[in-house]
């Protein structure tokens, strides 16, 4: 991967700053609840979602299994449709790729169709230092990069902003970067809407390149997918003559069959639609419509080790529907921008440490960005088991050692002995009860847990000598 943004702290640090906004935790709450809520009416009008779920991921787990076969079928299949494969290995190569398709047209600006893979690669910034302007045409991207800001939802990436922020960004950025925002701006959405509209068109009707990602590519046919809600994709992926097309390789499905099903459950689960209000889908290049050239970089960017892990594989199946951030406690509270990365939330939590590796500080802390309650891996439309892949990235980070994990790793080695022997552990619990009056209440370097939570007085005696005192003769009783 491209690595963390530019001086993000550890997920501790960052959500603690983060919790402490109420326009963003107000923002978050609002949003977060809202599609939730209507997430779960689409579903329940579907008496056969726990098939579907299951289905996808049986389909999933097929395509990685035999992810090199699909792919070169991918390859073949767009090849002969008139389409160029290219293969980057990570961010690096991806972005030098795409950079030289550019500079080879002549041309020195795109438009983009939002995607999650070139935000991951960092492309936008790469581009623009070969000195070609990438403008973002998703109405959410559009506000993030007129704010100098970061996406901070995979689905909503401009959730954290509320109506009044995004009227100010559109008067105060706008004609920096093409058709100024109309007089009066109000921040009705339809009002806002339209200003976004106007913008952009222009730049739909002048680009000459368009760059994508893609949802889904189908290998038995070469053709690629995009869903979207607002129609700007569409333009993008018509009007210009060259498009480039940039796909994590684990976004292929082997047929048409297959992807059937992903129709239906991703929009449920992202949009709350029973469909999207537009799917895209184009198979190489045709001399009567669309673009004249077509080029697909497939990534890896870390997949392939993603891939040899047995556990953490299932991150793979990720549809980007962004159903587990909506129902997380912890994304609620803290937003996204606190996972250092583009995929924040729970998915995020067990993504981004496998493709960047758990070195940096934040990717290791992403794994404990969680309090493990499961409702992530509920609601999954193809059944990411994101708290077991959690703990076994925990289990990672810890075996790497570090101050923390290292006294961690004495204190259960200590305890362990203790608990293999009874009588020490009787003394030690005899020494604790009656030395009670002397302990703090706050021990030190505990605070992590004492600065939210009290800790247990402990009784006047051990709970092994209260029973021989009031229950040691039952037996005798009892006969026993």
């Amino acid at each position: 991967m491209s690595g963390t943004y530019l001086g993000m702290p550890a997920f501790p640090v960052a959500a603690k700053e983060a919790v402490g906004n109420e326009t963003l935790r107000a923002n978050l709450r609002h949003a977060t609840h809202t599609i939730r809520d209507k997430r779960a009416r689409a579903v329940a009008e579907l008496s056969d979602w726990d098939r579907l779920r299951e289905a996808g991921k049986q389909i999933k787990d097929r395509t990685l299994r035999h992810l090199d076969r699909y792919l070169l079928q991918l390859e073949e299949s767009v090849t002969a449709a008139g389409g160029v494969v290219h293969w980057a290995a990570d961010a690096e190569e991806a972005n030098r790729i795409v950079a030289d398709l550019v500079k080879a047209t002549g041309e020195r600006e795109v438009v983009k169709v939002k995607s999650m893979a070139t935000q991951e690669i960092g492309l936008n910034e790469a581009l623009e230092a070969e000195g070609i302007a990438a403008y973002e045409t998703d109405l959410a991207e559009l506000i993030v990069q007129l704010g100098e800001d970061r996406p901070s939802h995979i689905l909503v990436p401009a959730i954290h902003r509320n109506r009044g922020e995004i009227r100010e960004i559109f008067r105060d950025r706008m004609g920096d970067w093409g058709r100024a925002a109309p007089d009066g701006l109000s921040d009705t959405p339809a009002e806002l809407a339209e200003a976004a509209r106007l913008h952009l068109r222009e730049k739909f009707l002048r680009a000459k390149v368009g760059v994508s990602g893609a949802n889904f590519m189908v290998a038995e046919t070469g053709t690629l997918v995009v869903v979207e809600s607002e129609g700007n994709g569409r333009m993008c992926l018509t009007l210009p003559e060259t498009l480039i097309s940039v796909v994590g390789v684990e976004k292929v499905v082997p047929s048409w069959r297959d992807l059937e099903v992903f129709l239906q459950t991703l929009p449920r689960s992202s949009t709350a639609e029973r469909m999207n209000p537009y799917t895209s889908m184009w198979t190489g290049t045709h001399d009567s419509d669309g673009p004249r050239n077509f080029h697909l970089v497939l990534l890896d960017n870390g997949r392939t080790g993603t891939l040899a892990d047995e556990v953490g594989r299932q991150a793979l199946r990720c549809i980007r529907c962004s159903a587990c951030l909506n129902v997380c406690p912890v994304y609620e509270r803290a937003g996204g921008h606190a996972y250092g990365s583009v995929y924040p939330g729970p998915i995020g939590a067990i993504l981004s440490p496998q493709l960047r590796g758990t070195e940096s500080e934040i990717d290791a802390s992403l794994p404990y960005a969680s309090s493990l309650c499961g409702a992530c891996y509920e609601v999954c439309p193809v059944a990411i088991d994101i708290p077991e892949v959690l703990v076994h990235l925990r289990e990672r980070v810890a075996d790497r050692g570090g101050k923390g994990h290292r006294l961690e790793k004495a204190a259960m080695k200590a305890a362990g002995w203790v608990l293999d022997h009874p009588g020490v552990l009787a003394a030690g619990e005899r020494a604790a009860s009656r030395t009670r009056a002397l302990h703090p209440s706050k021990p030190p370097g505990a605070g992590a847990w004492t600065d939210a939570r009290e800790l247990p007085e402990l009784p006047p005696e051990p709970f092994r000598d209260w029973w021989k005192k009031n229950r040691g003769n039952d037996r005798k009783d009892n006969g026993t």
